[in-house]
């Protein structure tokens, strides 16, 4: 495994960061752990998840496993650079029980740090803006939680470009240090944060992480698995296929090319991308983890990533992407 830091900051990540939506729901408790050992074992240090994972089930249930994992092995805990989520409600129906107020940072971070089985977060992260609370309270509260040593670092997932120079201005008025990463969706086919908050990103610090790299699984060979009767999409995700189908007909066909797996060319594709620190995986199966590890080796010359750039136009930074 490779490792970078995670965006300004100290902190030594893998390039493939573990997603633990999964855990609970579409994935048993046993495999669960075992996709954990076998990270660990690969070189995978940095595991995400979120305070409402699980939901399934009952929200929380996706920390609890986590938290059961680290109970169970010596190590465990310690190897891991451990991300978590706060913003959306967890059931219960009343005032003050979600987004980022600073009651409710104080009172959801208390109840994942019991979940998880741990007294710290290596990176607490706003899973999506709150337009209704002001960046002195949340930071307020956030330099509580680092003084308590609750916390080490904060992140954002969800944020506008605008939003990330939003709350590194707000941090810096209080010399507090502000967002190391922001999670967004970003794959080959959804490139819009290109236009903005990549270059918030690389003038603020935040180190992006895209999820979804693989566009629900469009990038993943889901026309090969089709002719091969393994996969049948319906709904959305077969209304975008029929829309992207000679894109992505094209897509594998390079890949074959180029002879990697059209999952793993996507990944090695984010990696490659500027500001990026690494995407989030969600396997839900040993083998979907170890194809993503082997994206990490996979090295794209210019040719190669202008043939992408051909298949799935990006865009430029605003304001050049639509005016002079």
């Amino acid at each position: 495994m490779d490792f970078t830091q995670l965006g300004r900051s100290g902190l030594s990540v893998g390039r493939i960061v573990l997603g633990t939506m999964n855990f609970g729901t579409h994935t048993e408790v046993g495999d669960a752990h075992r996709i954990m050992d076998v990270a660990h074992g690969v070189g995978i240090n940095f595991f995400d998840t979120a305070n409402g994972y699980g939901r399934a089930v009952y929200p929380g249930r996706t920390e609890e496993i986590i938290g059961e994992w680290f109970a169970k092995g010596a190590g465990n805990r310690e190897k891991t650079v451990l991300a978590t989520k706060v913003y959306g409600g967890m059931g219960v129906d009343w005032p003050n029980t979600s987004r980022l107020s600073a009651l409710n940072i104080r009172r959801a971070l208390d109840a994942s740090l019991r979940r998880l089985r741990t007294d710290y977060v290596d990176l607490y992260q706003f899973h999506h803006v709150d337009r209704n609370t002001p960046w002195d309270e949340i930071w307020q509260a956030m330099e509580i939680a680092v003084q308590q040593g609750k916390v080490l670092y904060a992140g954002s997932s969800n944020f506008a470009g605008w939003h990330i120079a939003q709350a590194q201005e707000a941090a810096a008025r209080r010399n507090f240090n502000g967002l190391v990463s922001e999670q967004s969706l970003y794959n080959l086919i959804q490139r819009d944060v290109e236009r903005e908050l990549i270059p918030a990103a690389q003038a603020y610090g935040p180190g992006v992480i895209p999820w979804s790299p693989l566009h629900g699984g469009l990038l993943g060979g889901v026309i090969r698995k089709e002719n091969e009767g393994v996969r049948r999409l319906e709904g959305r995700a077969k209304e975008t296929l029929d829309r992207l189908r000679p894109r992505i007909e094209q897509y594998e066909a390079y890949a074959d090319e180029l002879g990697h797996e059209p999952g793993e060319l996507a990944l090695a594709w984010l990696l490659h991308q500027p500001a990026v620190t690494g995407p989030i995986v969600g396997p839900r199966t040993l083998e979907q983890l170890e194809s993503a590890v082997r994206a990490v080796d996979i090295k794209l010359d210019d040719a190669a990533l202008a043939r992408l750039d051909e298949i799935f136009p990006g865009y430029k930074t605003a304001p050049e992407d639509y005016a002079w």
